[in-house]
């Protein structure tokens, strides 16, 4: 998928020491993408930070060409967001 960072995204990274890497990782192979309010698609996967699990979000909008990365962040509330599938 091509895509871009909006600048409040790349605030956020920054802000909340996400690397570039690990979010175009999950951008590229996420472990579940859950439909959001206004179009938007939650790309999520698990990740471990040191000896704890956090749900690594990636709110997109995809139905535009590049599709648009509007923020990241990471919670341990992973019940709250995880779908079972």
């Amino acid at each position: 998928m091509e895509y871009r960072f909006s600048r409040h995204a790349q605030t956020e990274m920054e802000r909340r020491k996400i690397a570039v890497d690990l979010v175009e990782s999950i951008l590229d192979n996420p472990q579940q993408v859950i439909s959001e309010k206004e179009g938007r698609k939650a790309y999520q996967s698990k990740v471990n930070v040191g000896s704890k699990v956090f749900l690594l979000r990636v709110i997109v909008v995809d139905d535009v060409e590049p599709a648009v990365v509007i923020t990241v962040y990471k919670t341990s509330k992973i019940d709250k967001y995880w779908r079972a599938e």
